[in-house]
């Protein structure tokens, strides 16, 4: 099994609740891992509930700290079975209650349990549109967008494992439209493709990351069930305006 494969395996939520449990340290590096991907919508979440930078980087890492230390992911509810919903619900409990820690905690201790990009949050968060949104529909509109930039981001990696980053770099615009016969011949021309192989491998490259991205959002999901499901939602959060 290619290594990559073997890590998108070991970061499922669904292996996570079922490693769950008194020192369960697989459930812990499962969901250390998925933490680390999916930190920036709960940054979002934080800063648009009126928290100013440096604050709301302190409660971000204060969160994961004690979500980390205390093993929450053992009171996740299966039957509701989403990685999004559970991480939400337990940093909403966390600001509930978040006076009662003072600000030597709030850093964890001096501990950084994740390797969290903040310069690069805030940056990615002041131009976020300055709009009525609530701190839930952010939320989930950043979640859909971290989905779809992981998916293509493991789409690039696998295109310059074959060798093929040239090509995917002229076609990647291809997979939110259709490109038109005048793009096509425009990206053949650049590649030196034909038209019609260039219409082939995006085709083939819509295939691929159509199966990325069932993979990626199952990954979040405690059965493969609800898969359909989370795609409408995540396309839902992104048409919000």
């Amino acid at each position: 099994m290619p290594q990559g494969r073997a890590r998108f395996d070991t970061t499922q939520w669904s292996l996570v609740l079922a490693a769950a449990g008194p020192g369960g340290s697989a459930a812990q590096r499962g969901l250390a891992a998925l933490c680390e991907a999916y930190w920036y919508p709960l940054y979002a979440y934080v800063r648009r509930q009126g928290y100013g930078s440096d604050e709301a980087q302190d409660l971000t890492q204060a969160f994961f700290a004690r979500l980390l230390d205390k093993q929450y992911v053992r009171d996740a509810r299966r039957d509701r079975g989403r990685f999004r919903s559970f991480l939400l619900a337990s940093m909403q409990h966390f600001l509930q209650n978040t006076r009662a820690y003072d600000r030597a905690d709030k850093r964890g201790g001096g501990v950084s349990p994740l390797p969290l990009a903040f310069d690069d949050a805030e940056h990615r968060y002041t131009r976020e549109p300055a709009d009525t949104q609530t701190p839930e529909t952010v939320f989930d509109r950043r979640w859909a967008l971290t989905v779809l930039d992981r998916v293509l981001a493991r789409l690039r990696r696998e295109a310059v494992a074959a060798g093929k980053r040239r090509e995917f770099d002229q076609m990647k615009h291809c997979l939110t439209g259709e490109a038109g016969d005048m793009g096509y011949r425009k990206i053949g021309a650049a590649i030196g493709m034909s038209e019609g192989a260039v219409k082939v491998a995006v085709h083939r490259l819509r295939r691929r990351y159509r199966t990325f991205l069932r993979q990626e959002i199952s990954s979040t999901l405690h059965t493969g069930t609800d898969v359909d499901d989370e795609i409408r939602h995540l396309f839902r959060a992104l048409s919000v305006s």
